[in-house]
């Protein structure tokens, strides 16, 4: 209210809003107007939406006996999803209430009679309906009670102003308060004006609280009418969760691939090609051919290792056989700088939740080890309720953002694709703490 204030009234608002009480200047508010008027234009629109939904509505219904019922119901229906945008916007504009569209049409082939389908099958497209429907007797209602306090308020607050106009005009001596064939009271003397414009204040002040719960109530039914239902929301977003997921395997396995092509795969090809040679060797040179078998070794041991890396990478047999503990450890073994884990677990969370969390903590004390230039690390692991909670704090540069493009980012939408949150907080100069939240599925 303070900010529309100030925005209203330039610098003297600027300099003045903290001085008026919110009772006194929310008359003049601009959030008041724009409220005003979003209640003043609900009425004609809550007609025009009413009277075509219930035509729309009957005409279908009652041809259903015939084909003719279907297009003309879904087309009442695609009018109502048109209406629904309308009204999103124009919450937007004077209430501020972003609300997101609904769930777009899921047509099962093409044509008009799969889009017919689709709009009658759609649960958005009813609310929608629901929502024409409901708004005709809430938008009478409310602008009866906004107008009257608007109009009654501002008519006796200012009535020192014009109360001339009776005895002028009207051969009466002021407003007429009761009047009967015998007797009639008239607020004309100086104490009976200023009791009407002190009531008409009162009906001033109290006016915007009453259009904010007025539009409390539209803002309710526009969120949960003409937005997203949270079933369709949900699908939405498990369907975006289910590409994250399919991008991250096939990155994986392309990161496989040129794993095994680039390092052990040459490796392997480079031994061959040794042993070839010591084998041509062996009868001519015994000491050149035993050089190049002891090379040989050396390359089988690099491949060895890095085989052996890969398969840790993937999913380490230290995990499946004794748990998160003994292979966050083996992974803090190999950090750059010292590492104290701890894991307080009551049983062991499924394999699949299990591979994340160790695949988190090892992505994290890599980039420690790479980019963080800390002294110490700490990861924490524990189970809070139905959460699975991890948390990797260094002493480093800090500095660290998901939103930069990095590894965190790609770390984020993998926690995410299970429901899960991976929050970053690492200011510049440090210290950086990360804290994952995995859903919690024992065993």
């Amino acid at each position: 209210m303070a900010t529309e204030y100030g925005d209203g009234y330039g610098g003297w608002g600027e300099e003045r809003r903290h001085r008026v009480p919110a009772g006194v200047r929310a008359p003049f508010e601009a959030r008041s107007w724009r409220e005003f008027g979003y209640v003043v234009l609900g009425l004609p629109i809550g007609i025009v939406l009413f009277t075509y939904a219930v035509t729309m509505l009957s005409l279908g219904v009652g041809l259903l006996v015939t084909f003719l019922g279907v297009p003309v119901l879904a087309a009442g229906l695609a009018g109502c999803r048109a209406f629904g945008a309308m009204e999103r916007a124009r919450a937007r504009v004077l209430l501020g209430v972003e609300v997101a569209a609904p769930e777009p049409l899921r047509m099962r082939g093409r044509g008009a009679m799969a889009w017919m389908g689709a709009v009658l099958r759609s649960g958005a497209s009813w609310r929608q309906l629901l929502y024409t429907v409901v708004l005709f007797p809430w938008s009478v209602f409310s602008f009866v009670v906004a107008v009257n306090f608007w109009a009654y308020g501002w008519a006796l607050l200012t009535y020192p102003l014009w109360f001339w106009v009776f005895p002028v005009w009207a051969g009466q001596d002021g407003l007429q308060l009761y009047g009967d064939e015998t007797h009639s009271v008239y607020l004309d003397n100086p104490f009976e004006v200023t009791v009407t414009a002190l009531v008409g204040l009162l009906f001033t002040m109290a006016t915007p609280w009453i259009l904010r719960g007025l539009t409390t109530v539209d803002r309710v039914l526009v969120g949960a009418l003409l937005g997203p239902s949270r079933l369709g929301a949900r699908v939405v977003e498990l369907e975006s969760d289910r590409g994250v997921v399919v991008d991250t395997a096939a990155a994986d396995l392309r990161r496989i691939e040129r794993d095994l092509h680039d390092g052990a795969q040459a490796r392997l090809v480079a031994l061959a090609m040794d042993l070839g040679l010591a084998k041509e060797k062996l009868a001519e040179d015994p000491r050149a051919a035993a050089v190049m078998v002891d090379s040989a070794h050396g390359e089988v041991k690099t491949a060895l290792r890095e085989l052996r890396d890969l398969a840790r990478g993937i999913h380490p047999a230290v995990l499946t056989d004794r748990g998160l503990d003994a292979a966050l450890s083996a992974v803090a073994s190999r950090c750059g700088v010292p590492v104290v884990v701890e894991v307080d677990l009551p049983t062991r969370p499924v394999p699949a939740i299990e591979g994340i969390a160790y695949f988190t903590v090892s992505e994290l004390l890599q980039n420690v080890s790479k980019h963080a230039r800390a002294s110490r690390a700490t990861v924490d692991v524990w189970k809070v309720e139905d959460r699975l909670m991890l948390q990797v704090i260094d002493d480093g540069l800090g500095g660290a953002d998901t939103g930069r493009g990095s590894g965190l980012a790609g770390l984020a939408e993998r926690i995410g694709a299970v429901d899960g949150i991976l929050v970053v907080d690492s200011p510049a100069g440090g210290p950086t703490r990360v804290t994952a939240e995995l859903p919690w599925r024992a065993v």
